[in-house]
């Protein structure tokens, strides 16, 4: 059992029994789509539900990125936009490894436990992928886990290059100065190492990150 049928089982008896009562009093039946809606609006997930569902980042960002949109969208354009956030960039300035990363996790993985749980509805088949009535149950997580983001601290990545390049350039300038008696070859040796070693401590930083998201 998925946990769209849990959530529809949790509540089944309740409107079964009270079901004639409702059509005594106003005379018709409830229509089928308001009272689904009414059930998932009234189900009460548990915390291992929500936790089992976005305890991964990228189904989070699944579920972020489906908020904002109100039709099927093509798994193409859903995969690119999660590794744009991934990587803290534009879909543009993606390489090609980068979104076929993310594109496979998505396919293999994730979006086949979001439709099986019916949070969305997913054709693999035609790559499309919809947002169900489900959904809105985590919006109010999904929503707290952007705002905590948002709060975090900025990306130190280009201030760290940054004091890099001070460092080359102030060592450069004293071996142009003849200063502390540094030759243009050991200036130039300690731009080297100060540039690498930021580029390394990034990169290590990059890998840490998808292991986490996968």
């Amino acid at each position: 059992m998925n946990l769209a049928d849990a959530v529809l089982d949790q509540i089944s008896d309740g409107d079964n029994g009270d079901e004639e009562s409702r059509t005594a009093a106003t005379g018709t039946d409830s229509p089928d789509e308001e009272a689904g809606t009414d059930a998932v609006s009234a189900a009460e997930l548990s915390t291992d539900d929500v936790f089992h569902v976005l305890q991964t980042k990228r189904r989070r960002d699944v579920l972020r990125y489906l908020q904002d949109v109100s039709d099927p969208v093509r798994m193409r354009d859903l995969a690119e936009q999660v590794a744009a956030w991934e990587q803290e960039t534009s879909i543009e300035a993606l390489s090609s490894d980068e979104r076929q990363r993310v594109y496979i996790s998505l396919y293999q993985s994730h979006l086949p436990k979001l439709d099986e749980e019916g949070i969305v509805e997913y054709d693999k088949d035609r790559g499309i992928v919809e947002r169900t009535p489900l959904a809105a149950a985590f919006d109010p997580y999904i929503d707290e886990a952007i705002g905590g983001e948002t709060e975090e601290v900025s990306d130190p990545w280009p201030e760290r290059y940054a004091a890099a390049v001070l460092v080359g350039v102030v060592a450069l300038g004293a071996a142009g100065l003849d200063i502390a008696g540094l030759s243009a070859i050991v200036a130039g040796a300690i731009t080297l190492v100060a540039v690498t070693a930021v580029t390394v401590a990034h990169t290590l930083s990059r890998r840490e990150r998808f292991a986490t998201s996968e």
